[in-house]
Formats: C-alpha cells, sequence, structure tokens
C-alpha cells in the first residue's frame, strides 16, 4: 500500500461516538451495555465483532498477505468505579473501589447504583463527615475507603429501607461522567481514560472503510474490558506479533505531553515498549508533522503490559492522546484524538 495515502480521519463523528461511549456507564466487569454499542457501531461500518469468553471484543480485518503475522490494535472500554461492599445502618452504602484512584477525586460525584435485577438508583458519594458546620475535623477528615459512603436519592434511613430498593453488595456504581465537548476542541470528562482511545479507532475504522484501505497485513482491533484492574489483554490471539495499545497519556511533573499531544510511550511500569517499533511511530509521527511527546510513565501499566505479562510472544508499544488529571476530572484536546486515528494510519499503511 503506498505511502502517499493521506488519511483523512472524520472529526465529527470521532466526537459523536466519544459522546455516546463516555455516557454508557462500563466499569470494570460491567461492560455488557458498551459493548452493545460498539457492536451496533461497527456493524454500521460494516465490521463484525467477536466477543471472547471473557468479554473483550474484536474486529478482525483480513490482510492482502493473510500469512504474515496479524497486528494487534487495543483500546479499553471498562472505567473506573465502584462495587457495594455493604448497607450501613443508616441506609447509606459503603463501597469497594473497582480501579485505582484516590478517593478524594469522587468527592462529591453524582453515581448511579446498578442492581443485579436492572434497577438504577441515583446518588452522591460524600465523606462520612459531609458538614463543616457539623463536624470540626471534616477538612481533616483522611478520604479513604472506611470514610466515604453514597446517600441514595431515594427515601430510605436504615439498612432495611435501602435492601427494601433491591439494593445489595457486589452491585455496581458507575461515576456520572460530565461530558463536556466544547466548540474550541476541548473535551473535558470521566472516563477519557480509555473512551477517547476507543474513539480515535473508530475514527480509524471509519477512514479505512471510507476510503476501502486494504491493509498489507492482518489487523484485529481488540475493545478490552478489565484494563483497570490489569488484565485486560492477559490473553492475545497467536498469530499477533506486534501489538499496539492505545491508551491516555498521562500529563504533569517532567512529562512533555500536553493535551494537543499524541503520546509516544517508551517505557512504563512494566519495562520498555519494542525499540523498534516505538522508533517507528516517532519517524512516521515526523515525518507527517503531528504534534507529540515521547515519555516515560513510571507509574502507568497499560493492555500491552497486561499481554506481555501474561506471557504473549508480541512486540509491543503505547500511544495515545495527552490526558490531563487522569483518573480525576480529566480533559484532552480533540486534535490529540484525533491526531491519534491518523498516527495509527500512517502505521498501517507504511510499508517499511
Amino acid at each position: 500500500m503506498s505511502q502517499n495515502t493521506r488519511p483523512i480521519i472524520n472529526k465529527p463523528y470521532v466526537l459523536a461516538i466519544l459522546n455516546q461511549l463516555l455516557n454508557t456507564p462500563s466499569p470494570s466487569g460491567y461492560c455488557m451495555h458498551v459493548l452493545k454499542l460498539i457492536e451496533a457501531e461497527a456493524g454500521s461500518l460494516g465490521y463484525r465483532v467477536e466477543r471472547s469468553p471473557k468479554g473483550n471484543g474484536m474486529i478482525t480485518i483480513s490482510g492482502l498477505e493473510e500469512s504474515s503475522g496479524s497486528l494487534g490494535i487495543t483500546a479499553h472500554v471498562d472505567t473506573l468505579g465502584a462495587m457495594v461492599r455493604s448497607i450501613k445502618p443508616n441506609g447509606m452504602l459503603r463501597i469497594s473501589p473497582i480501579g485505582g484512584y484516590a478517593m478524594h477525586t469522587i468527592e462529591g460525584e453524582y453515581c448511579l447504583i446498578h442492581t443485579r435485577d436492572g434497577k438504577q438508583y441515583e446518588g452522591t458519594v460524600l465523606s462520612t463527615k459531609a458538614s463543616v458546620h457539623v463536624y470540626p475535623d471534616a477538612r481533616e477528615w483522611k478520604r479513604e475507603e472506611a470514610n466515604m459512603e453514597i446517600r441514595i436519592d431515594e427515601h430510605t434511613s436504615s439498612k432495611s429501607e435501602t435492601e427494601a430498593l433491591g439494593i445489595a453488595p457486589g452491585d455496581i456504581v458507575s461515576w456520572d461522567p460530565r461530558t463536556r465537548i466544547l466548540p474550541n476542541g476541548w473535551v473535558k470528562s470521566r472516563h477519557l481514560d480509555d473512551k477517547a482511545s476507543v474513539a480515535a479507532l473508530f475514527g480509524l475504522l471509519e477512514w479505512m472503510k471510507r476510503d476501502q484501505v486494504r491493509p498489507q497485513r492482518t489487523i484485529k482491533i481488540i475493545f478490552s474490558t478489565y484494563e483497570e484492574v490489569g488484565h485486560g489483554n492477559s490473553y492475545m490471539p497467536a498469530d499477533i506479533e506486534e501489538l499496539i495499545a492505545v491508551d491516555m497519556g498521562a500529563i504533569g511533573d517532567d512529562l512533555s505531553t500536553t493535551e494537543k499531544d499524541v503520546s509516544i510511550c517508551a517505557k512504563d511500569s512494566s519495562g520498555p515498549y519494542d525499540y523498534e517499533m516505538t522508533s517507528k511511530l516517532i519517524r512516521l509521527a515526523k515525518t507527517a508533522g503531528i504534534p507529540h511527546a515521547v515519555d516515560i510513565y513510571p507509574q502507568y501499566g497499560s493492555d500491552a503490559s497486561a499481554a506481555l505479562r501474561g506471557g504473549s510472544n508480541v512486540r509491543a508499544a503505547l500511544i495515545g492522546p495527552g490526558v490531563h488529571a487522569s483518573h480525576g476530572m480529566e480533559r484532552t484536546h480533540a486534535d490529540a484524538i484525533v491526531n491519534t486515528a491518523v498516527l495509527l494510519a500512517h502505521y498501517i499503511i507504511d510499508e517499511n
């Protein structure tokens, strides 16, 4: 395939699917609804999504050279959230976190409690000392799991009344994403990690279908459902030789990535990524004039990390849009999301 092919990613399409993804609750282990959205959207583009026993979704795009190894590209649809740990005597809920976030980032957040029989109740996450007018140590009270609770927006002030609502330990709790997609390109929302990357993958898929791009080798696009708890892509199809994890790029400290950049991660907590794949991504970004930064994330792990730790015999790399305040109130820019798709498109059409 010619390197002169110019990938044009449809930004309005990318932002529209991103809005749908962000507003579909999907904490790790509760991804059935977002997978249905992905299956429907992929189907509208002419792709079929296969589901693994674990619940990951995969689109296979056959290459011209069927004998060569496949390229895997993965992003995760699961998000942070919580699970009901217990019902307290006052009718409020104690929670257990899903994913690794600081408790102060969810204080005051609106949420949904999803019961096993399909009901949903609204609530708010609060400190157990929620008012400075009542508790003299409210400001200093440590924000940790035991000191947080969910106030349910129903008539309940006892354990038995909450149980009567059908709420029980093990129920999933999702956070209100508070999504805002602004005319100037800024996108702020919870769960841009990693739904911004999923939207980029749909931009890539829409471009391939629109421009009838047929890759040289088979591509397998994987939507994983347990990344936030560490084992999203711990199993990989055996024919995948290269894997690009597409996940948000962290911002802060001595890191170079901004919200308008495509982050290329050279090393994270799992160690260095494949030197030649990373070098190729840097070369392609430079040649195409894509704003990008190369960074190291010592507190970070990806689905590529999970694949390698799970024993997959693959070369792996990691890229994604820069996201500020990760695992909190996140923000990125539409340009970073679209350019992530552009860089992936260049990787696909590059023959070197």
